[in-house]
């Protein structure tokens, strides 16, 4: 096996020792893993950020407001002083409210759905820094929590409702942040689409001394007319080394 390919299957091997971990992993254990590859100090330290930026603790857990910016930190706390002007709950209460909800009882469901909203928020916790907003977050699990308090006829316990709406909550975060992620990296393929024809334009203009057409860079290129006129497109019309038609 080369270097690159054991050094990717180590990377892997400690993210699933950190996982079982719970979520941690030593200095020490990193360095015991990476052993065998002879890792400067340098290199080490890169793991260790890598690890972090993929909360990961070092020595110990991460702890998830690491990851918040000043205005989340201070949405986060104004959310919390809101929620702690709210009504509390006994435990027989709570599961009276339940079962009022798995009955279809519009007026319970919505009770329940209130007396979730502090756990919508140490779900959204989790997931921060992660290319979502935490406002974005807790609203995603917010609609999940509102979704799913009407759902829950189909369970047979009122124990049940809480790891469901947890469920729920999680996996409403996790689609949103997959679908950031798919449209970054389609921002990223269109920038750089622009770029490249950007580039292409801007060296035959040179050389011709004037604009170039779409067809003429297409012929230079060997870019499909479509890809430089969607290029155009996207850009704004702002490649200026190109005369449009």
């Amino acid at each position: 096996m080369n270097q690159e390919a054991l050094f990717a299957q180590t990377l892997e091997q400690v993210k699933n020792q950190a996982a079982d971990q719970g979520g941690w992993i030593s200095e020490e254990e990193v360095q015991e893993a990476f052993a065998p590859l002879g890792l400067s100090e340098e290199q080490l330290q890169m793991v260790y950020d890598y690890l972090v930026k993929h909360r990961i603790g070092i020595g110990g857990p991460v702890d998830p407001d690491d990851y918040l910016t000043r205005e989340e930190k201070n949405y986060l706390q104004n959310y919390l002083d809101e929620l702690a002007g709210q009504p509390g709950v006994g435990e027989g209460e709570r599961e009276a409210v339940t079962l009022s909800a798995m009955a279809g009882d519009p007026d319970a469901q919505s009770r329940l759905a209130t007396l979730y909203l502090p756990e919508v928020v140490e779900v959204a916790r989790l997931y921060t820094g992660q290319g979502v907003a935490l406002e974005d977050l807790i609203g995603e699990g917010n609609l999940a929590l509102a979704m799913g308090v009407s759902m829950l006829g189909a369970l047979e316990h009122a124990g049940e409702a809480q790891g469901m709406l947890g469920r729920m909550m999680m996996d409403a975060m996790e689609d949103l942040i997959q679908e950031q992620q798919a449209t970054e990296k389609t921002d990223r393929k269109m920038t750089e689409r622009i770029n490249r024809v950007l580039e292409a334009a801007r060296s035959l203009s040179e050389v011709l001394r004037r604009k170039v057409t779409v067809e003429e860079l297409a012929r230079e290129t060997k870019l499909s007319e479509k890809v430089i006129r969607d290029a155009i497109r996207l850009s704004g019309h702002q490649i200026e080394y190109l005369e449009e038609a």
